[in-house]
């Protein structure tokens, strides 16, 4: 049953390393959660009121008639997947450790840090971690049209996760540091999506040669990581940059940071992080990247996945 105290949660963001577009068409992809958090909590009220307080704005609305809002599609959505069973109003605080317009995947960390704390409060206990992905990835199918879970995956389970949408979950317990760069901009996944299925539609020989290479480096990576080689991690991510490139959602702003990466001796493997046309990409190791005119920021992969706190 429900209880009537307050719920904390929190999950990693995530970068992908490997698979982008492929993972849509049953391909393996390699994600991992990132030390960077969102945290979600929930405080039960006694009317029907929701409240909704983050760095994006505020929102009110009642349980049973929740207005729509651009800056939380993805939170209202998961309130609306459990409503029928959520016994009272309530108030969310999200606070989180990076920015929304960053592609560390803010919406599928706050996704199921909101699933967490409503499955707990509605059930009265933690639910698995598969039936979590579910109610998550039902909510990113709801806003998006279309999305792999791959950024879910990471989320609740953390570490490096080789995934894909049968759904298979190849959780691998290791530690590494990353840098990500970000572009200063992006384009919505859902336009890449539409624009590389367009691309796939008009010459679909070769986009299946390009994601089934894809699918061979994601398997190549899981040996090295396995390993603990490095270069050979490295290689594999190069090699996917070039497919990434030859899938068409390279720009220059992001090759010019790829290559600035890979320039450096500290850097093992660099390519393009997320669907593409904008946004991030990411290397393996720490680099300064000193006079590159671009944020960079230093990460590591953690094995903290969606976690309940006292």
């Amino acid at each position: 049953m429900a209880v009537a105290s307050v719920i904390s949660t929190s999950a990693p963001g995530s970068l992908m390393l490997l698979g982008e577009h492929a993972v849509l068409h049953g391909k393996r992809a390699l994600v991992c959660a990132i030390n960077r958090r969102i945290s979600v909590q929930l405080i039960p009220v006694a009317d029907d009121s929701v409240e909704i307080a983050s760095e994006l704005g505020e929102y009110q609305s009642l349980l049973f008639d929740l207005a729509e809002h651009p800056s939380f599609k993805f939170v209202l959505q998961a309130i609306k997947q459990h409503r029928d069973r959520i016994p009272s109003g309530f108030k969310l605080k999200i606070d989180s450790e990076f920015s929304a317009d960053i592609g560390f995947g803010s919406s599928a960390a706050v996704t199921v840090a909101t699933h967490a704390a409503l499955m707990k409060w509605v059930d009265g206990t933690e639910p698995s971690k598969e039936e979590l992905f579910a109610c998550a990835l039902e909510t990113v199918h709801a806003v998006q049209g279309r999305g792999s879970g791959a950024d879910l995956a990471a989320s609740i389970f953390g570490s490096i996760v080789g995934y894909s949408t049968m759904p298979e979950f190849q959780v691998v317990e290791v530690v590494l540091p990353l840098t990500a760069v970000y572009c200063g901009y992006k384009t919505p996944t859902a336009e890449v999506i539409q624009t590389v299925e367009g691309l796939r539609r008009a010459d679909p020989t070769r986009y299946d040669r390009i994601f089934s290479e894809i699918d061979i480096g994601v398997q190549d990576a899981l040996v090295a990581l396995g390993e603990g080689d490095r270069i050979r991690l490295g290689l594999v991510l190069d090699r996917n940059q070039q497919l990434m490139d030859e899938m068409g959602v390279n720009t220059p702003e992001l090759q010019d940071i790829v290559a600035a990466l890979r320039n450096d001796p500290a850097i093992r493997g660099a390519k393009i992080s997320g669907s593409g046309l904008g946004d991030c990409a990411v290397g393996i190791g720490h680099s300064r990247l000193n006079g590159l005119d671009y944020p960079v920021y230093h990460l590591k992969i953690t094995s903290d996945g969606c976690r309940y706190h006292e």
